[in-house]
């Protein structure tokens, strides 16, 4: 029996559109009803996720920021993980010697630089993954002079680069010069800085804690890289049909793929056949 079911926002339970479903929004319904948990796990900044639940109605403890920080309001936190003042404005020192545009995501804004690179990848990002009312971004012409006046301490940084040889150069320099650090490589030439205690699956793990379910008691649903290891480690780990071949590798099971509606279609096949946790603790109760 599984008491909680973590699932990624973006490729899972929203279309390519950016669009929340009405049956995925039943399902989780549905879900909720057996008596389970139900909580995001994404490397999207809280206040964005937090947009999300609410639209799916879910008054839970949130992973976001790629497992740095899990609450349920700002005010309401269990964990929280950043990059030091001096090692964010240090690794922002480096990264301004290449091409690339730099976010580093606050809990509640964040701040870029204005460097145009191809395709304007920043702007993109934006537009697709968050609200410009909930969570604020402020361009400037140079974040080291920003954060020499207005030192600051973020669970995580967002790069952007033109092209693959670009992103490589700076990854190999950072990975040689930083310590307490992972660089997580997503798709179209970005990667994101964390600190190196965080990953989905640590706040996964505390988020089991906080809550008293086990790793072996959750169902994880993803499409990206990130998610590979809280699949692997989940008592059911499942992947979008759209996720890449290292992920389904890893799944147990391999629903649809986001566009048709694979968040509903798992739902459906698998909780249907399970009671719900408040009845079956009812009856060893009474046994």
């Amino acid at each position: 029996m599984y008491k909680l079911l973590a699932l990624n926002i973006d490729g899972t339970i929203l279309k390519n559109n950016g669009r929340l479903q009405k049956e995925t929004k039943e399902a989780i319904e549905f879900v909720k009803q057996k008596g389970v948990y139900v909580t995001l796990l994404t490397g999207r900044n809280f206040l964005s996720a937090r947009k999300v639940a609410k639209a799916l109605k879910l008054n839970a403890m949130l992973v976001t920021f790629q497992g740095a920080v899990i609450a349920k309001t700002l005010d309401e936190k269990i964990y929280e993980k950043t990059i030091s003042e001096e090692k964010t404005f240090n690794i922002v020192q480096v990264l301004e010697n290449f091409e690339c545009n730099i976010r580093l995501m606050h809990e509640r804004y964040s701040i870029g630089n204005r460097k145009k690179i191809q395709k304007n990848l920043v702007v993109q990002t934006v537009l697709s993954t968050g609200d410009p009312f909930i969570y604020p971004t402020q361009f400037v012409d140079s974040l080291g002079d920003t954060l020499r006046d207005e030192p600051l301490a973020v669970p995580k940084i967002e790069v952007y680069f033109p092209d693959e040889e670009e992103r490589d150069k700076a990854v190999k320099v950072l990975r040689k010069a930083f310590y307490g650090i992972d660089l997580i490589i997503q798709p179209d030439w970005k990667i994101e800085i964390v600190p190196s205690v965080v990953s989905k699956l640590n706040g996964l793990k505390k988020l089991g804690d906080y809550l008293g379910i086990s790793l072996k008691e959750m169902v994880v649903i993803g499409d990206g890289l990130d998610d590979i290891s809280a699949i692997e480690a989940a008592g059911l780990g499942v992947a979008m049909g759209n996720a890449p071949a290292e992920v389904k590798k890893v799944a147990d099971w391999v629903t649809r793929s986001n566009e048709q509606l694979g968040v509903a279609y798992m739902i459906k096949e698998h909780f249907r056949k399970q009671q719900r946790l408040e009845f079956l603790r009812q009856i060893k109760i009474n046994k």
